[in-house]
């Protein structure tokens, strides 16, 4: 944090406007295994006062204008790309992505608190004709409360934003609980909203005893919405702690993104896609491709084309010039690919580039390439989170849809066809939240982000993400 200077007091909580606890917690960088800061360790508490300041604030910040709001979202944006450098560098140092990518991350995170400025002045009602010409029938959307935010590490400042940007903007107050891998950008982030004038207990970040802080944030009455970012096993548990106090409950969890390629496809087009997708943030994300189908036809073609472009992608610290793959988040993420690899090869696939533990050690692993691979194998059952790309011959369309569909997962998918009729059949009939057709690109501000069957519930981004935090309310006026 001492390069961080603007930063040096966000290693402690935010808490209704105080800066509060003792740093005990190491934050390490992935990449060296070196302790960045400290940050308080927090259990059930601290995430009660912080939800009573939240609820303490939303009296207030609710009646605020949108216009006002708005002002502050904006300030906070400016603020967010005028340390753009400073967030990218803390971002990469403690999640060990490229620092080509954390810059893209700030600028991407900054643009959800713009998009979502503007948005606060939109929250519109409507009429509705009566049946009574005595009466008349509005419907008005108000904040739903005090929202609880659990974030991921993977994206430690896009996720925060994604999550607190609507809420504010539609007039909730947050409890933020950012991932403990990843905590100092979120803290950052906080800290340059306070500077810009949001009032104390609008916005509070707790850091420490997931366990704890997530039970007070999932059962406190107070407490009217929770959103979390990451495993499905975690957001099933939170959903049935919300139940008691029926919350509104967003989940974006896990994903197994098949990326489909026809034999029509433009094969180049496709390998960029790909590869952009697979291995960004050393294939640590949620809408990354899992399962890649490639027809007979262009099958061998694609496998060489893309084994020349992982062996040159760079492995390294991603503070350094022309790394592209740094470090992974800890030692279980390096153990999930080996076993994943291990049984693959054991099943009957082949290893074409990659395999092992880079010779960098730590939580470096190399990008690898397998082929032959079927469906009984872990890769396809289970959402990998690394850099791993296993590749499935297919024959027929409707076999590879087949396969595509069936995973308990419904976040992302993709394809890749020159054939319009194919491309609305092939997106109609995937079972996914999302489909990207000719492109990996969904990750945007203002497109509703989210998943089907076990990948969540509620969408983020867009005009949509606002709605997750408002209740409509139906109001009659009689006797007119």
């Amino acid at each position: 944090m001492k390069s961080l200077d603007f930063l040096q007091a966000a290693n402690r909580c935010l808490v209704d406007g105080q800066w509060v606890g003792e740093p005990v917690d190491p934050v390490l960088n992935p990449a060296t295994g070196a302790a960045l800061a400290k940050v308080p360790c927090f259990g059930g508490e601290m995430a009660e006062e912080a939800v009573n300041a939240a609820g303490r604030a939303f009296g207030s910040w609710s009646t605020v204008t949108a216009g006002e709001r708005a002002r502050l979202l904006y300030d906070w944006f400016a603020e967010i790309i005028a340390h753009k450098e400073r967030l990218a560098r803390l971002l990469t140092m403690e999640q060990g992505k490229p620092l080509r990518e954390a810059r893209a991350e700030v600028e991407y995170a900054a643009s959800f608190v713009r998009f979502y400025a503007e948005e606060a002045r939109r929250i519109y009602g409507e009429t509705i004709p009566s049946q009574r010409c005595s009466e008349r029938i509005l419907v008005a959307r108000q904040a739903v409360g005090v929202m609880a935010a659990i974030t991921p590490w993977n994206f430690p400042a896009a996720m925060v934003t994604r999550k607190v940007a609507p809420a504010l903007a539609a007039g909730c107050t947050v409890v933020l609980k950012p991932a403990p891998e990843t905590p100092l950008t979120a803290l950052a982030l906080a800290f340059l909203a306070q500077k810009v004038g949001f009032p104390a207990g609008v916005l509070n970040v707790v850091t420490g005893d997931a366990v704890a802080i997530g039970k007070v944030l999932t059962e406190h009455p107070k407490v009217r919405a929770v959103s979390f970012t990451g495993s499905s096993e975690v957001g099933k548990l939170l959903m049935r702690q919300a139940a008691a106090t029926v919350k509104r409950v967003g989940l974006e969890l896990g994903g197994n993104a098949p990326f489909i390629v026809f034999d029509d496809a433009d094969i180049d087009a496709a390998v960029d896609g790909l590869v952009a997708s697979k291995f960004r943030n050393m294939g640590q994300t949620c809408v990354c491709v899992n399962r890649i189908y490639v027809q007979v036809g262009i099958h061998d073609a694609f496998v060489v084309r893309l084994k020349a472009r992982i062996e040159a992608l760079s492995v390294g610290n991603g503070m350094d010039e022309g790394v592209t793959q740094g470090p992974l988040i800890n030692k279980s993420a390096v153990l999930k690919i080996e076993q994943q690899i291990e049984d693959a090869v054991t099943r009957g696939a082949r290893i074409i580039v990659g395999g092992r533990k880079h010779r960098l050690g730590g939580t470096y692993f190399e990008p690898t390439l397998i082929t032959d691979v079927s469906s009984d194998m872990l890769v396809t059952r289970e959402e990998t989170f690394g850099p791993l790309a296993p590749v499935y011959r297919f024959s027929h369309e409707a076999d590879v849809i087949k396969q595509s569909n069936d995973s308990p997962a419904g976040l992302a998918s993709y394809f890749y066809t020159r054939d319009l009729s194919r491309a609305f059949r092939i997106a109609e009939a995937l079972q996914f939240g999302m489909v990207g057709i000719n492109s990996v690109n969904l990750s945007v501000d203002n497109a509703p982000f989210g998943g089907v069957k076990e990948s969540g519930l509620g969408r983020e981004g867009s005009r949509h993400g606002i709605e997750e935090y408002t209740d409509l309310k139906y109001i009659l006026i009689g006797g007119l």
